[in-house]
């Protein structure tokens, strides 16, 4: 069922089958990583699912009455009737039932080859839509039960799909908008108000700000080493790069002993024209895109946040390779850094994502060095190898398909290839040495004009298909699969062949 109007349709559902505890409705969380704990729930609750979307997504839904047909419609061959009628005019009627049933049957086949061409043409792409979290949000506001941390949530979920790049940027920038329209009327404040800020207050604030990751919890050094767009723009894998690095720093008068302690430890002289002095430099060398839209929350006076911390570190909790208890350990203290009561376990999670940004940064710098990148004619092609550091971190899916796009990024930059710059790339890691598996995802072309569309979900099944690999499809983007290591090799062929 898709759900246009989320008060009448879902909403006011919802509250009668008792599964929310806003308004006192009491719910049941259940977590599920892929598409298998998925069926288990919707079976355990099918009775009670709906399918929320936005009516304003560019979705390109096929409409019910191409893709499916009522039992209505299955009408039976009917028997000629024996009523005593004469012989001529059973034969005149059986004659037309005959024509009827054959037009029936042409009409039948028609419309199913119209079937498979509709669904082929929706399914062999796999793009995004509006976050799930700004939905519930809208819900929310509808409802005129909207707090100032769903607004918080939302963000989160919308800058979320910016720094995966599972959005364009002109969807993120509209999104934007919409969304801060809302801060504005939740953020409002006057002086008396600003001074008396206390420990439990939250602010949100609209602001244009820097796409460096993490700096203000980093130091602006490390930041910048392991920042994609920085890293990928100014090649700091290379000698030359860091050569590069330093006269950047240069240019805008910062001294290196002042960059590499934290952030938060800076002259304030240097920190107040921070974000201009960075910005007008780094058009000087290449990076013209270095300031973001994006929000920023503060609680009380002492913690600041921008909203792309809290994605760094909330998705680093949740893929932490660390194990303790239970396989939903993750995901509930992912969940308990979003609450300003938990303060704590953000701060653990900001320390995982370095941890994180760091592997990423120095295993994209060996695969560049390395030459590991290599055109298999249609796509680039990279493998990690058992033993290579870091690699348990990329069995994750997150970190894997955040390891490509940097990865990606990085070659393009790299390489004088002009055909190669063009390339979707697919990378593979090891994800289970016992079982013998690997997790492989493929990735869209780094180009300006990308929207965001992935191909790889329709091709890995077919290629799956074709030579019986054995393969897991069991993650909710088609374009990450789990596959038998003996299978890579048949499978990568089948590959090539199907996207040559």
């Amino acid at each position: 069922m898709f759900v246009s109007d989320c008060r009448r349709d879902f909403y006011e559902r919802i509250v009668s089958q008792a599964l929310f505890q806003c308004d006192h409705v009491q719910y049941t969380l259940v977590p599920v990583s892929g598409w298998q704990e998925l069926e288990t729930a919707f079976l355990e609750h099918k009775d009670q699912i709906k399918l929320l979307v936005k009516p304003d997504d560019d979705l390109d839904v096929p409409a019910y009455d191409d893709i499916f047909r009522d039992e209505d419609e299955e009408e039976e061959e009917s028997e000629a009737e024996s009523d005593g009628s004469e012989p001529s005019d059973k034969r005149r009627r059986f004659e037309e039932e005959v024509i009827e049933r054959t037009m029936k049957r042409r009409q039948r086949r028609e419309w199913e080859a119209r079937r498979r061409e509709i669904l082929f043409d929706y399914e062999q792409y796999e793009y995004h839509g509006t976050s799930s979290a700004m939905v519930m949000f809208d819900l929310a506001w509808i409802m005129s039960k909207d707090l100032n941390d769903m607004l918080w949530w939302a963000i989160v979920g919308l800058t979320d799909q910016w720094v995966q790049d599972k959005i364009t940027q002109m969807k993120y920038v509209t999104d934007i908008g919409i969304l801060q329209r809302h801060v504005s009327r939740h953020n409002h404040r006057n002086e008396d108000e600003e001074n008396s800020l206390s420990i439990d207050c939250m602010r949100i604030a609209f602001e244009y700000d820097l796409r460096l990751a993490l700096y203000q919890h980093w130091s602006l050094y490390e930041s910048l080493c392991n920042t994609s767009y920085t890293s990928a723009n100014l090649k700091l894998w290379s000698v030359q790069g860091q050569k590069r690095l330093h006269e950047f720093l240069a240019d805008m008068g910062l001294p290196l002993k002042q960059v590499k302690q934290k952030f938060n430890s800076m002259d304030i002289s240097l920190k107040e024209n921070l974000r201009e002095m960075i910005e007008e430099s780094a058009s000087k060398f290449g990076m013209k895109d270095l300031r973001v839209q994006t929000f920023s929350i503060h609680f009380g006076f002492k913690n600041k946040f921008l909203a792309s911390d809290i994605v760094y570190a909330t998705a680093s909790l949740m893929e932490s390779i660390e194990k303790e208890g239970p396989e939903t350990t993750n995901f509930i203290k992912a969940l308990d850094s979003l609450s300003r009561g938990n303060l704590d376990k953000l701060h653990q999670g900001l320390d995982l994502a370095k941890k994180q940004l760091r592997a990423i940064q120095q295993t994209v710098a060996s695969c560049i060095c390395t030459n590991l990148v290599i055109s298999q004619g249609p796509f680039l092609y990279c493998s990690l190898m058992e033993g290579t550091p870091d690699v348990k971190l990329f069995s994750k899916p997150v970190s894997l398909c955040l390891l490509s796009k940097y990865l990606l990024k990085s070659f393009v930059c790299s390489t004088k290839n002009k055909r190669c710059k063009l390339l979707p790339l697919i990378m593979a890691a090891p994800m289970d040495v016992e079982q013998g598996t690997v997790i492989m995802v493929g990735i869209p072309p780094e180009t300006e004009s990308s929207d965001k569309k992935n191909f790889f979900g329709r091709a890995f099944e077919k290629a799956a298909e074709s030579t019986n690999s054995r393969t897991l499809h069991n993650h909710f983007d088609m374009s990450i699969i789990e596959l038998k290591t003996e299978d890579r090799s048949k499978f990568l062929d089948a590959l090539i062949s199907l996207l040559s």
